[in-house]
Formats: structure tokens, C-alpha cells, sequence
């Protein structure tokens, strides 16, 4: 649908991607993809997609010491979240230990009075 709206004889297209050679009657189309940002060059005549040059990524990083230094704060704040997740599991089964003392307790102190009574039962 992108390549039949940019292909209409129309001056102005409205679209997400980016003609950049508009003329009346051109041999090919240049498309710029709004998701990559690649650029598509497409033929006019049978719209298809004739060649397609990939967008340059940047760099994440300027050298390898930079690489580096950002790996080991990674591993830093990596191992910090597994201390923290280790504590919480620590307190999470104090927590469910205290919680089952308390239902023992409280079974212990209100007896089984036998079979509940059901709506069935009332009719």
C-alpha cells in the first residue's frame, strides 16, 4: 500500500516515509523506510523494490577501554540486583513461615464444626 500511494501520479503524497525524488514520470522512486530508515529505491513501472541500502548504525562505544569500563559497571549492577533479589527470598520465606504458624494457630483455636452448609441444603 506504501509503494501504490507513492507511486500515484499526485503531487503531494501523504505518507510515513520520505520521497526523496519526486518527479512527474521518474524511472525509480527513492524511499526512505520509516521504521529502519533504510533507503529503498523502487521502480516506477512494476513496483518493486529495485535496490536497498541499509541505514549506518552508530557506534554504542568510542574504544575499547569505554567498552570496557561500561561492561564492568554492567556486571556491578548485575550482581547487585541478584544480592537484592537473594534477600528478598531470604525474608519472603520468614514471611510465609510467620503466615503458616499463624493459620496453625488460628485452626488450632476454632474447631471443625463438621460439613458446611450449603444453599442446596436450605432448600
Amino acid at each position: 500500500m506504501l509503494l501504490e500511494l507513492a507511486l500515484k501520479p499526485a503531487r503531494f503524497v501523504h505518507f510515513c516515509g520520505m520521497i526523496r525524488t519526486m518527479a512527474k514520470n521518474p524511472p525509480t522512486i527513492e524511499v526512505t523506510c520509516p521504521c529502519c530508515s533504510a533507503l529503498l529505491k523502487v521502480d516506477t513501472a512494476t513496483a518493486e523494490v529495485i535496490a536497498h541500502t541499509a541505514a549506518v548504525k552508530p557506534r554504542m562505544f568510542n574504544d575499547m577501554e569505554e567498552a570496557a569500563r561500561a561492561m564492568k559497571e554492567q556486571d556491578s549492577r548485575r550482581e547487585s540486583i541478584f544480592r537484592q533479589s537473594v534477600e528478598a527470598q531470604k525474608h519472603a520465606s520468614e514471611l510465609l513461615e510467620k503466615k503458616f504458624q499463624e493459620a496453625v494457630k488460628k485452626a488450632k483455636e476454632t474447631p471443625d464444626t463438621g460439613k458446611p452448609i450449603r444453599d442446596f441444603d436450605l432448600d
